[in-house]
């Protein structure tokens, strides 16, 4: 028998954009052993990058199991998604970037970490990435490979990475997501560390430099700090959601939210702002000239 599920309009890069794909979620999770036919007719836009997770939740709805496929695309979002290689996953041809503005949707085994630098070092070139030093790149690198590390180290899934962006050069932004159906950053502090807070302020003190729960002589954390303090300057934005936690890091200051439902796994949005004319380097590079 075919079930059919309608996708809401208007996810977008934001706690509504996250809270209709929870509800969404939650709807399709009593389904098993079922063919079900995701309807987009009434998808109007979706930023690309939220192709993360709403491909995580499809891959565990398809798990249950269950026969998933979709239907109902405009022809704008068929483009689109078919420039990422989503619809890929769904049986449909992907269709050459000309523009190159996607960075393809993937998902990852948690073993594939060398692959996933390759991929990283592929898509983030020449979408808008303000200058950087050598040093300062090199450390910008190491903070997006570290929130993958985290999902492999953490959050115990056995459902795999999923990774997706966009650079929007219209509105002056690049978006990246990363999305892993683990335990949520939540019940991970709870088993490593003893400590049992709200899905939201688990987020925020795992955002905290000096906090990990890693195990051993690795340092956790510092990565994150450095790209934080980037986002903070470049008057980016960074979103994380967790469980029913809700993070954001927007001009500066964090704004923290809850969600009834819990999200299935854990989701970081990093958006950088590509009008953003400034050069950047790490304060170990500035010379006493430099700063007089």
């Amino acid at each position: 028998m075919k079930i059919k599920l309608g996708l809401p309009d208007g996810i977008g890069s934001g706690i509504e954009g996250f809270q209709k794909l929870i509800n969404f979620a939650e709807n399709a999770k009593q389904h098993q052993f079922a063919s079900l036919e995701i309807d987009l007719s009434g998808v109007r836009w979706l930023d690309a990058n939220m192709c993360s997770p709403l491909g995580a939740i499809l891959y565990k709805i398809s798990r249950k199991p269950n026969a998933v496929s979709l239907a109902g695309l405009s022809q704008k979002l068929e483009k689109i998604l078919s420039k990422n290689g989503f619809l890929a996953a769904y049986g449909r041809e992907k269709i050459p970037d000309t523009y190159g503005t996607t960075i393809e949707y993937k998902r990852f085994e948690p073993a594939d970490e060398r692959y996933f630098a390759s991929y990283v070092e592929t898509h983030l070139k020449g979408k808008g990435i303000p200058p950087m030093s050598a040093a300062l790149r090199k450390k910008f690198r190491e903070s997006i490979f570290e929130i993958f590390s985290n999902a492999v180290i953490h959050s115990q899934t056995k459902f795999g990475i999923f990774s997706c962006g966009q650079f929007f050069p219209v509105k002056n932004r690049l978006d990246f997501s990363l999305t892993d159906l683990g335990v949520g950053i939540r019940e991970n502090l709870k088993q490593m560390a003893g400590l049992d807070l709200p899905a939201a302020e688990a987020i925020q003190w795992a955002m905290e430099g000096k906090n990990t729960t890693k195990k051993g002589a690795i340092p956790g954390g510092l990565g994150l700090k450095v790209l934080r303090e980037f986002i903070t300057m470049n008057k980016g934005r960074m979103q994380i959601v967790s469980d029913g936690g809700y993070w954001e890091l927007n001009a500066g200051a964090v704004n923290t939210q809850s969600f009834s439902v819990p999200f299935p796994g854990t989701t970081v949005n990093i958006e950088i702002n590509t009008a953003d004319a400034a050069s950047y380097c790490l304060a170990s590079e500035l010379s006493p000239a430099d700063i007089f």
